[in-house]
């Protein structure tokens, strides 16, 4: 198959921030994707660079038009790299190609009878530059600029685009998916219910000259959208080049819904009168909001992705951004969000998961993915694999449709799957009895098997992970020449196959303390209302409720040096603490990864061995007939969320 992706071509009259980011690193995934599917696939972006703005902005910096475009052109070039973001081809529409392909299209167009000069009287938006109508406003204001547009009248050239508004809607209609998610595709449809006016492409030279001349009268330049638009030909040498004849029918475009009604409605109509056909597929997502606000150059709240990866990474960047928003919706930027999904998602998760696994590898073959023994399979071998598949089938329909967000929810959850395996088949015991050897191989190479097919489908979200996930695994050669179809198939992991030493795929990132408001200082009770009050052996109601009884997952544990007996536990509550367990006598760090256990959460802290806990861990005891001690840790039957109160 064929796969021709573009998006938008970035206005110039600032740096590119975080919506830019998104829109592009969604076309990097997707295409990413699609060549692991085995796809041709052609990935496009670039820069607009005309129009009133770009020339108030070089004013502002007291430069020319030109040195500023270059500017900013090169600064979004330089941009994608660091976020591991590989375009194609970048297409700027200064470029002499473009330019000749504009003023040949406008020119066609033109000489077929629709394009017309006439007066026109309206509102126009400065930020938009755009005439709007009455309808898109919003308390008399541009919706996207939060300004008043000014009226305007001015002799111009017209696009009859309303001629084309009968075969847009029927062309829409009679194609469900031409634009998704579907609540765009009624917002346009509504929108065409109302006649359709003709779109003004031109503005006079005599307040304009930083443009394409008009090819029929050169006291006009062309309006940017009709020049800005046009870079999706240009880019693969539309109308006779080899790339326009392998690519056009296969175009999708990928945009935010700010400039959905030019790319919905401006573009096709004018890929109509060009006697084209239309492009196959339109993807809009939502805003990415601080403080519920848009995110906007032009309001001036913006995130730059520059720093984000230097704050937080480049992958983990990559993941929250594709995870956190539902393609379509609009979602919510923050640091805390950030760190939370880098310390659950990815440092406990999967970061763990991967350590975890490699480790027990390691420790109980030596570093050499053992030969599985399929009489030794149980019904949780089974299920993992069926588990995967279903994975797979999800993932490949979500990513298909844009829905990354679901696609790696379904990934996690087998993640989640696995850590849960890894607790019940616990192969730290099964290496105490060489009984169990065969037993204990085919969990080490379901562990290694399920990696390989978890390092290649999240290849397309976070490649740098991917790509240690795969050396560490030693698959470059496997995995080299087979697509998604190929690879995703269960059992190709080699038993024999020499691991190299793991490296830590993702640090837990620390919280910067917030203050927070102190709570008054309770009155000092008398020590015998503190304690539980025994009448017979029993304890009050009023005594219990004292004690905050929680739910908490092991994120990471540790032996404290020169004590035997203590492991350091760090705990999620929901919030991050530590505690000191008297436990080292009857479980290894490995094996408490990833468990539910109940604590006391609300003891006075107390410093063991130099290391301060917040907390106790609950556990029973009991002594066997040689009178032999055993303890278990008290935990909760059902998966729950970790900070669940215990009543």
């Amino acid at each position: 198959m064929t796969t021709y992706i573009t998006t938008p071509i970035y206005y110039v009259n600032a740096r590119p921030h975080l919506g830019h980011s998104y829109t592009t690193l969604v076309v990097d995934t997707f295409s990413r994707y699609r060549r692991l599917c085995g796809d041709d696939v052609r990935f496009q972006t670039g820069t607009d660079e005309h129009g009133e703005k770009i020339v108030e902005a070089a004013e502002r910096e007291s430069v020319s038009p030109k040195e500023y475009v270059d500017t900013i052109s090169d600064a979004f070039r330089k941009t994608w790299p660091l976020l591991k973001i590989e375009p194609d081809n970048f297409i700027r529409t200064t470029n002499s190609e473009h330019i000749k392909t504009v003023q040949n299209i406008l020119q066609k167009v033109h000489d077929q009878g629709d394009i017309y000069f006439a007066e026109y009287a309206g509102l126009y938006c400065q930020g938009c530059e755009r005439f709007l109508t009455e309808k898109e406003l919003v308390d008399g204001n541009c919706p996207d600029h939060q300004k008043p547009p000014e009226k305007r009248a001015e002799k111009n050239y017209f696009f009859r685009m309303s001629k084309y508004q009968d075969w847009l809607i029927e062309h829409i209609k009679e194609n469900p998916e031409y634009i998704t998610p579907e609540r765009y595709r009624n917002e346009v449809l509504s929108f065409l219910k109302e006649p359709m006016e003709d779109l003004c492409i031109s503005r006079p030279t005599s307040r304009l000259t930083w443009g394409i001349p008009l090819p029929f009268d050169e006291n006009f330049v062309t309006y940017v959208w009709f020049d800005a638009l046009i870079n999706y030909l240009t880019g693969i040498d539309y109308p006779d080049g080899p790339d326009f004849n392998r690519y056009w029918d296969a175009a999708e475009h990928v945009i935010a819904k700010d400039i959905l009604k030019p790319h919905a409605i401006y573009w096709p109509t004018m890929l109509k009168a060009m006697g084209m056909k239309p492009y196959k597929k339109l993807h809009v997502h939502g805003y990415w909001k601080v403080d519920e606000t848009k995110m906007s150059k032009s309001i001036g709240n913006v995130v730059r992705p520059d720093e984000l990866v230097n704050m937080y990474g480049l992958d983990t960047v990559r993941y929250f951004l594709l995870r956190e928003m539902s393609f379509g919706l609009d979602a919510s930027f923050s640091s805390d969000a950030i760190i939370a999904r880098q310390n659950s998602d990815l440092a406990n998760d999967l970061g763990n998961l991967f350590s975890r696994s490699l480790t027990m590898i390691f420790k109980y073959s030596g570093g050499v993915v053992p030969q599985q023994d399929e009489s030794t399979l149980i019904d949780t071998d089974r299920e993992l694999i069926l588990a995967v598949e279903n994975m797979l089938v999800t993932y490949r329909k979500s990513m298909d449709s844009f829905n990354f967000h679901l696609a790696l929810r379904s990934v996690w959850e087998v993640i989640g799957m696995l850590n849960r395996y890894i607790v019940t088949n616990a192969p730290w015991e099964l290496a105490k009895d060489p009984v169990n050897e065969s037993r204990l191989h085919t969990v080490l190479y379901f562990l290694a098997e399920c990696l390989r097919i978890i390092a290649l489908v999240v290849q397309p979200v976070m490649p740098d992970a991917s790509a240690k996930m795969v050396t560490t695994l030693n698959l470059e050669k496997a995995l080299r020449s087979v697509n998604l179809d190929t690879a995703a198939t269960w059992g190709l992991t080699i038993a024999g196959t020499k691991l190299n030493k793991p490296e830590q795929l993702f640090p837990r990132l620390d919280k910067k303390k917030k203050k927070q408001a102190q709570a008054p200082k309770a009155e000092k009770q008398k020590k015998k209302d503190i304690a539980p009050k025994e009448e017979d052996g029993l304890v009050t109601f009023d005594a219990f409720q004292k004690m905050d009884l929680r739910v908490a997952k092991v994120v990471a544990a540790e032996k404290i040096k020169k004590a035997e007996k203590l492991l350091k536990l760090t705990l999620e509550a929901p919030e991050e603490r530590t505690v000191v367990a008297g436990i080292a006598k009857y479980y290894s760090p490995e094996e408490l990864l990833g468990k539910s256990v109940i604590i006391v959460a609300n003891l006075k802290p107390a410093k063991l061995m130099g290391v301060t806990s917040h907390g106790m861990v609950l556990a029973a005891k009991e002594k066997d007939a040689d009178g032999n001690e055993r303890l278990v840790l008290s935990t909760v039957s059902a998966d729950i969320a970790p900070g669940s109160r215990v009543a």
